[in-house]
């Protein structure tokens, strides 16, 4: 039977089209269930075949990357010894299969070593003139976005097609001065959308979103959408590096089937408050989340759950 959500920020606590961070408690930095394995054989599977598109890296960000390498062993050995341990080549995954090799253009990145210990994905956010610039990152499990396309450039840029966040924009100018404040406290937020089925490398390109936004497809063609939506949740931490004074931004992916609800004992007031903050969603914000023609029929499903409770 297929687990209860471990999170779910659409009973209100983290309303879409927001800032939300609060402090993040040190001891939950990252998040380790049992999909762990899976989840690396996957990155491994996305290194081997698209490395150029899970994988980003400007000159000069070895250090950094190393920074992250060098933070996250020992957390994990003392987190979770049951899993890690210090080995002859670093820190060891238990039950991780014999590891095949990885591209050459890979194999001696800090980060992707980093990105195949944790679930997560993990971006590096630099300083310069031109604000905080994604300067390199491993994303195995992007939720409609790709790296290529947003690699370099600052996080207004980054943040463009995001209704209320572009350029000169008050939400815009509030990231970045948060970006700026961060210093020892690390802070999280939550993210969450629907999708059809349980993908977790999950790209939309620019092009692919302006389509999507223009044509609004259904994601339920066959309007089976209780057999077939997931719930995808972005648990997003940020901490600034020590050392480099870099940011590490890290996404988790969690996938749940929306038809999981229904077994929850919250699950009225979870599927109520998640039918009224899709109510609340513009046409830019039902776009921008490819919903558009599906909000109506969630809304119904979400309803009958919530009646029910």
């Amino acid at each position: 039977m297929t687990p209860l959500p471990t999170h779910t920020p659409y009973d209100g606590s983290s309303k879409l089209f927001t800032i939300g961070v609060k402090p993040l408690d040190p001891a939950g930095w990252i998040e380790i269930d049992d999909h762990l394995l899976p989840y690396l054989a996957e990155k491994r599977r996305l290194y081997a075949e698209i490395p150029e598109q899970v994988f980003v890296e400007e000159a000069g960000t070895r250090e950094a990357q190393q920074e992250v390498l060098d933070l996250l062993g020992p957390y994990l050995v003392e987190k979770r010894p049951d899993i890690y341990r210090r080995g002859d080549t670093g820190i060891e995954v238990a039950g991780a299969p014999e590891r095949p090799a990885l591209p050459s253009s890979l194999e001696d990145a800090p980060l992707v070593a980093a990105s195949l210990l944790v679930q997560e994905d993990l971006i590096l956010m630099r300083r310069d003139d031109s604000g905080w610039r994604l300067v390199a990152g491993s994303l195995c499990f992007p939720s409609s976005w790709v790296l290529v396309e947003k690699f370099g450039r600052p996080l207004q840029d980054i943040h463009a097609p995001v209704p209320g966040f572009g350029p000169g924009t008050r939400p815009a100018e509030l990231i970045s001065r948060m970006f700026d404040g961060l210093q020892g406290q690390a802070v999280e937020r939550y993210n969450w959308s629907i999708q059809s089925g349980d993908v977790l490398y999950h790209p939309l390109s620019d092009l692919q979103r302006i389509d999507r936004a223009t044509n609004r497809p259904s994601r339920f063609p066959g309007g089976d959408i209780d057999a077939h939506a997931f719930i995808r949740v972005e648990r997003q931490t940020l901490r600034k590096l020590p050392v480099s004074r870099d940011i590490l931004f890290t996404i988790r992916i969690h996938l749940d089937p929306l038809a999981v609800l229904a077994r929850h004992p919250d699950r009225a007031t979870l599927a109520a408050s998640f039918a009224d903050q899709l109510e609340a969603l513009d046409l830019a914000q039902l776009d921008y989340k490819g919903m558009t023609s599906d909000r109506d029929r969630l809304i119904v499903l979400l309803n009958h759950m919530a009646n029910d409770g």
